[in-house]
């Protein structure tokens, strides 16, 4: 029993289990963060951090290429309008090449359609020259009716606001003589080069339409044989989607060209065919080109037969508005382009910031191809 007592007790036996230390308490994740440096960033804020730093790269390398684009202003739209000339001949010329050589075909087609494209332009120029003696007088008569408006309630401007219009151009034309040069010379140069363009164009569309296949070919075998599947898939849905687009609006600018040409007949408005053909082309820029042509076509109207009709015309911007938008649109373009609306208005705005008209007239089918392309490489990617 002494014995017993007397024995030393050994330190740390003292029948309690031991509490483990804050080494242990820590566990390995925070061990680990500790050995890190301690790292104190939230994972939602390093998520935010890495798509930051792509976007950023997306956003240089897209600034990069329009500045490379832009640089290589003429040749760039030569080969759009080299692809637009294709998309519109290949059907004719497939058709024509089951019963004749394709050269032959090829050469029929363009033959055909700078035919018809040259018809139309000799039309409206003699449609243009055989009413201009009248149109003069129509105008001027309709220059007095719109300042008896303006001088009557609730205007109440000036007399002689608007018959005074041609002797205020006048006189700037005089006083502005040396800069109206330097725009028209400037002018003629640019004439210059959209017609060096078109004859690049022109020459293009020839080869694309004899063997583009065989060039799609060739260009596919110059990428790694893992790559040409997705090259290939990439390809046919950036070409499905420019050939419908292209189509399906030529088909809409003339659908709308004929609706305004009639109503324009019907209510007695001058240079009808003119009028037409510019609604033909401004339609071709989504949502604001032909509002545009119909404001046009109103001023005419206004100056000819009054602002009663002016005021009909006008409403054509409505009625026209709701038939492409809510019938032609959907019907003609709805199977090849699929994109929303407020992504139509914002492509139209910035390619008309960042390439005036033309680039206005190529945003939509650019961001079209893409989205085309992007849901293409994205529905057929392999699972994991």
């Amino acid at each position: 029993m002494t014995a017993g007592r007397g024995r030393a007790r050994r330190p740390g036996r003292t029948g309690r289990p031991s509490r483990p230390g804050p080494a242990f308490r820590a566990g390995p994740d925070r061990a680990a963060a500790r050995a890190r440096g301690g790292e104190r960033v939230p994972p939602g804020l390093r998520t935010a951090a890495g798509y930051a730093w792509r976007l950023v790269a997306i956003g240089v390398a897209a600034y990069l290429a329009v500045s490379v684009l832009t640089r290589l202003e003429l040749p760039v739209i030569a080969l759009f309008l080299a692809l637009v000339i294709t998309s519109v001949l290949r059907p004719p010329v497939d058709l024509l090449a089951r019963g004749m050589p394709r050269s032959l075909a090829v050469l029929l087609a363009l033959v055909g359609s700078v035919a018809l494209v040259g018809g139309i332009l000799a039309l409206v120029w003699t449609t243009v020259a055989a009413e201009w003696g009248r149109l003069g007088d129509e105008l001027h008569g309709g220059l007095g009716r719109i300042d008896r408006w303006l001088t009557g309630a609730p205007f109440h401007l000036h007399p002689g606001t608007a018959t005074d219009l041609k002797a205020r151009i006048g006189d700037f034309v005089a006083t502005h003589r040396s800069m109206l040069l330097s725009t028209a010379l400037s002018g003629a140069g640019r004439a210059v080069e959209l017609l060096t363009g078109l004859a690049l164009a022109v020459f293009c569309s020839v080869f694309f339409l004899h063997s583009g296949d065989r060039m799609w070919t060739w260009a596919q075998h110059q990428f790694p044989a893992r790559a040409r599947p997705v090259w290939e898939r990439a390809g046919h849905a950036a070409w499905h989607t420019f050939a419908g687009y292209t189509r399906g609006v030529l088909i809409v600018a003339a659908t709308n060209a004929v609706l305004v040409g009639i109503a324009l007949a019907v209510l007695g408005v001058p240079l009808v065919l003119p009028l037409v053909v510019l609604e033909f082309v401004a339609t071709l820029i989504p949502l604001i080109g032909s509002p545009i042509a119909l404001a046009i076509a109103s001023l005419v109207a206004l100056a000819a037969r009054g602002p009663v009709v002016a005021l009909l015309v006008l409403g054509l911007i409505v009625v026209i508005g709701q038939i492409e938008g809510h019938l032609l649109h959907p019907l003609v373009l709805g199977w090849s382009v699929r994109i929303h609306p407020v992504a139509v208005a914002l492509s139209v705005t910035g390619g008309a910031v960042l390439g005036g008209v033309l680039g206005a007239m190529v945003a939509v089918p650019v961001v079209s191809v893409a989205w085309a392309v992007i849901n293409a490489l994205r529905h057929d990617a392999p699972e994991d």
